[in-house]
């Protein structure tokens, strides 16, 4: 008897959720576009660890740093234009913020630039537990990071750097007069119809989260952390998504839909950073994307993590149909999204070839 698209997407829902017993997650949302059509949506675990009820289809959550990935693409969008020169110094365009150093358009999308970061300081995280309710400026973001001076002069080195996309959020708003979450929204979101993705600027814009769970505020019982946390406490902005939306949006990034070849192959330009990960072998990035720079590029995302929650985006390119798998995790599980993304698009591609044809509707017969 040939396998029903029911039982396929219970097979796919299996697989990962036992990766996600693994994590100890109380759920998740995943979703699957195989040739830029949406064929899987799966909605595992439950909303709380004490919250028996599941997941909605339609959960929303913090990407956290996948947004990177969508202000990198802002960007080339602008030096397509050719109001941006990728080579060009930040300090060219408003607004006119003192450097340490000449870091260039392109450092600051490849965190090559030296720029340091302000994740680790304790009078960060000390503010954070203190009040999350109270964001700092992105003046305190500034001067609290840029008071540790450059971490190597520009070019001469890889350091991962929030602050970099803080620039270049920066850079965005004065050169367009807009604010991140009107031009996101004018020229990723609105092209693709999608109507449950939005940045998010204060509580009002995340009330309507799924339950995030974390012991950032102590002690070893999970928290809700949804109803406290401000988004501004992201430097460069956070996006809310659901994980079929924003497998459509990383799709039509990873497939050139927003910017020309040239622009997609700068982006997918790898430098190898050192380091082991579970998903990308050889651990590279490039300008807004985490890479596997064994792979020459065929595989690129991005991660993201911070309290309550752990996205992951993953684009597969090569052989077969180009596949772009999003987990999004509603507790801050390192790199839980990337690993259940990941599982995902392998769970897909352990399929029988006539299987994904019948959840495709025949598009991977050449």
């Amino acid at each position: 008897m040939a396998p029903s698209q029911q039982s396929l997407q219970t097979h796919l829902s299996r697989r990962t959720n036992a990766l996600l017993s693994q994590l100890g997650a109380p759920g998740a949302a995943l979703a699957l576009v195989a040739g830029g059509q949406t064929v899987i949506q799966i909605q595992l675990g439950r909303r709380g660890p004490e919250d028996r009820r599941p997941l909605h289809p339609q959960a929303l959550f913090p990407i956290y740093s996948v947004t990177k990935t969508l202000i990198a693409a802002a960007v080339l969008m602008l030096v397509e234009e050719g109001q941006v020169g990728l080579d060009d110094p930040l300090e060219t365009y408003p607004p006119d913020l003192p450097l340490p150093g000449s870091v260039t358009v392109r450092q600051a999308l490849g965190h090559t630039g030296g720029l340091p970061d302000y994740g680790s300081l304790s009078v960060y995280r000390d503010s954070l537990r203190a009040d999350p309710t109270r964001p700092w400026t992105a003046e305190a973001f500034w001067d609290s990071a840029l008071a540790q001076g450059l971490r190597f002069p520009p070019g001469a080195g890889w350091a991962y750097s929030n602050i970099g996309y803080l620039l270049l959020r920066r850079m965005i708003e004065g050169l367009t007069g807009q604010t991140l979450a009107q031009v996101l929204r004018a020229w990723l979101f609105a092209p693709l119809g999608l109507a449950r993705t939005w940045v998010a600027e204060d509580l009002e814009d995340t009330r309507a989260l799924t339950p995030g769970w974390s012991t950032f505020w102590g002690g070893d019982r999970l928290k809700n952390i949804v109803p406290v946390y401000h988004p501004g406490w992201v430097a460069h902005g956070v996006v809310v998504s659901t994980a079929a939306e924003l497998a459509v949006l990383g799709d039509a990034i990873f497939t050139g839909r927003f910017f020309g070849q040239e622009r997609l192959r700068e982006m997918l330009t790898p430098r190898v950073v050192g380091g082991g990960h579970p998903v990308f072998r050889l651990r590279a990035y490039g300008l807004g994307v985490m890479m596997d720079g064994s792979m020459d590029g065929s595989v690129v995302g991005h991660g993201g993590g911070g309290p309550g929650f752990s996205a992951g985006m993953l684009h597969f390119r090569g052989s077969g149909l180009p596949l772009t798998s999003v987990a999004l995790v509603n507790h801050d599980v390192d790199d839980a999204g990337l690993l259940l993304a990941n599982e995902l698009a392998e769970a897909w591609r352990s399929l029988p070839e006539g299987s994904r044809e019948l959840l495709t509707g025949g598009l991977e017969r050449p």
